[in-house]
């Protein structure tokens, strides 16, 4: 079965919406379900942001599962100033903090427009343009957590690896509030510290709607890209 790794589940929103059937499952991550698309059935599981949750949730995920393959998805953030709000991007290679480079498997078919490029997978959030222009210059087009972890798992058990992710933040442009200030002891992110965060400046209630709304956006576009294609 192929599995699909990303933080959060709501960045699964969209596939689950156009799945056929869904069973949830009780794994020891903080996300995992089974849902059958176009007859299919593909494996879904998030276990936090960063590298080490994202290790662990391949890992229970074989330990209860036979697996065909492993896709990295999820949001990420553009660092190509061409990208744009729920672009999809699919990753030609994964490069990590160190600038290793993981290999990506073409994919064979899709009815939905893409963009690719190298992504660079480290484990903070890029969530400045002045951050994000300066990460520009490793030659990545993009940014996120997940994929180099991901990638790692896949190559050590010798299974298929694809990254498909959704243009959540794009190049020019700052997030709310610094999040990784908002991470638990674990690496995930604090709703606690998120609402402090809000509640101490109110002006930045607003940009938070917005940026949940454009997550949100990305979802969708990448509940239709993956229904549309084949891995």
């Amino acid at each position: 079965m192929l599995a699909l790794v990303a933080a959060e589940a709501r960045e699964f929103a969209g596939i689950r919406r156009r799945a056929e059937r869904e069973v949830k499952l009780d794994w020891p991550v903080d996300f995992a379900s089974t849902v059958w698309v176009n007859g299919k059935a593909m494996l879904l599981v998030a276990n936090g942001p960063g590298p080490r949750l994202a290790a662990t949730a391949v890992d229970v995920a074989r330990e209860h599962q036979k697996l065909d393959g492993l896709v990295s998805t999820g949001f990420c953030g553009g660092l190509d100033p061409s990208l744009q709000l729920s672009d999809i991007f699919v990753a030609t290679g994964v490069l990590d903090c160190a600038g290793a480079e993981a290999s990506v498997v073409p994919l064979s078919g899709s009815s939905g427009r893409f963009q690719n490029g190298k992504l660079l997978s480290i484990d903070r959030v890029a969530w400045s343009a002045a951050e994000k222009s300066e990460l520009r210059k490793t030659g990545a087009a993009a940014i996120e957590m997940e994929a180099a972890a991901v990638a790692e798992k896949a190559a050590r058990h010798d299974l298929p690896f694809y990254c498909v992710r959704a243009i959540s933040d794009t190049a020019d442009e700052n997030m709310p509030f610094d999040f990784n200030r908002m991470r638990d002891a674990d690496g995930r992110f604090s709703r606690a510290k998120i609402i402090a965060a809000a509640l101490r400046h109110p002006a930045k209630f607003g940009d938070l709607i917005k940026f949940d709304k454009k997550c949100k956006h990305a979802a969708e576009a990448l509940g239709d890209f993956i229904a549309s294609t084949r891995f």
